[in-house]
């Protein structure tokens, strides 16, 4: 595979990541594709919006799947669709290995 035909994909946090035992942030987070281009707005289903621990971070949820997951190391991933954002699967498969992170801040 080359890089180009790989998919880029990402989430649009409404609130800083941090440490959390339950899901906080707003209707304003979503999840969005580059590659192909889309974006998954807020359902209004649920607010399980950002969640994170020592050992992930996640995006979106319900019935036990989030829409976005990525392991402490930033390597693991996995997206399924979840009730926060009634998305599809945002990589190939489910499970994938994070081959780049961009994180950006504004202010």
């Amino acid at each position: 595979f080359s890089k180009l035909d790989l998919p880029i994909f990402g989430a649009f946090l409404s609130h800083p990541l941090r440490l959390s035992e339950t899901f906080y942030g707003t209707g304003e987070t979503f999840l969005f594709m580059l590659r192909p281009r889309f974006k998954v707005p807020w359902t209004g289903e649920n607010s399980f919006f950002i969640k994170g621990d020592l050992d992930s971070f996640a995006i979106g949820g319900g019935s036990g799947h989030f829409g976005l997951w990525v392991d402490e190391n930033l390597y693991l991933g996995r997206s399924s669709p979840c009730y926060t954002f009634n998305n599809c699967c945002l990589s190939e498969t489910d499970d994938f290995r994070v081959m780049e992170l961009e994180v950006w801040t504004f202010s």
